[in-house]
């Protein structure tokens, strides 16, 4: 699932394709892709609606076309690609925007997971599970003292907690993993065991994963490109993430695979411990 910079990257890009283009016609070819309101009702109300910005919450991304947000939700495999109009279809483009310039915005989706709701701009952060989502890292009151006193408070493992969009937005299973071993702590450890070196060491990790994930276009891992059709390159700088039987980059150990919080968990045994540290 694309994840926090694969998101923001998708957004960038087609801030830079789509923002003050007329949409003149909506094909929705996959209905159950589209949640809300009718089929009928989506493609009416978009007809000549303008784009003025495209905004992200989480692994949301929000297209406005005053009065109307357009929520998308890429799921595993959702995508999308500004093409020329009359350009062969893929079976797996399912959604088409046809701009009044000769060109349209195509949302491709293998597994069909993805999701679009239209709803009055103003409304998004009623609509599930927006409602819900926690802080995301960059926002400017991520800061140490706010993520090291709710670390402290929980009991639950931090692979798990640290997944939890309520808790944390953005992050998904690759850079849990790599921020974890970044900062030297087990994914099974409990987060109120991490001392407030670790919970430093941590936090510091988030922000420098996420960021470098951002300055290289995120990670093409399966099939994610940007709205540009062009794959990220984060990939390239994984540590744990799909490495298992490879040497640790920084011990040399073997990197091991295990099943934590229900998702496929990287790690490096010697580099994270799954003992705390002793306080002295």
């Amino acid at each position: 699932m694309p994840e926090l910079p694969e998101v923001e990257t998708v957004r960038r890009t087609l801030e830079k394709l789509i923002v003050g283009r007329t949409i003149s016609d909506v094909t929705v070819r996959l209905p159950r892709i589209v949640r809300q309101p009718s089929i009928d009702l989506f493609a009416k109300n978009l007809m000549g609606k303008t784009i003025s910005r495209v905004d992200r919450r989480g692994k949301f991304l929000k297209l406005f076309c005053e009065p109307w947000v357009l929520i998308s939700h890429l799921r595993m495999e959702g995508k999308y690609r500004v093409v020329k109009q009359g350009e062969p279809l893929d079976r797996h483009a399912h959604i088409l925007f046809h701009f009044d310039d000769g060109e349209e915005l195509r949302y491709y989706d293998v597994r069909q997971f993805g999701t679009m709701d239209l709803i009055p701009a103003g409304q998004e952060n009623q609509l599930a599970p927006l409602d819900k989502l926690g802080i995301e890292p960059f926002d400017p009151g991520f800061t140490l003292d706010w993520f090291a006193k709710q670390m402290s408070q929980k009991r639950t493992r931090c692979k798990s907690l640290l997944l939890n969009q309520e808790f944390i937005v953005g992050l998904g299973n690759i850079y849990v993993d790599e921020a974890l071993f970044s900062a030297g702590i087990h994914p099974e450890r409990q987060a109120a065991s991490l001392t407030l070196d670790e919970l430093k060491r941590l936090y510091q990790s988030i922000i420098q994963t996420l960021s470098s994930a951002l300055e290289a276009g995120g990670s093409s891992v399966r099939s994610y490109v940007n709205g540009a059709g062009e794959m990220g390159h984060f990939q390239v700088n994984l540590q744990v993430y799909g490495r298992k039987g490879e040497p640790c980059k920084r011990c040399g150990h073997s990197i091991e695979r295990k099943v934590v919080a229900g998702r496929g968990t990287h790690i490096c045994p010697k580099c994270q411990q799954i003992l705390a540290p002793s306080v002295k």
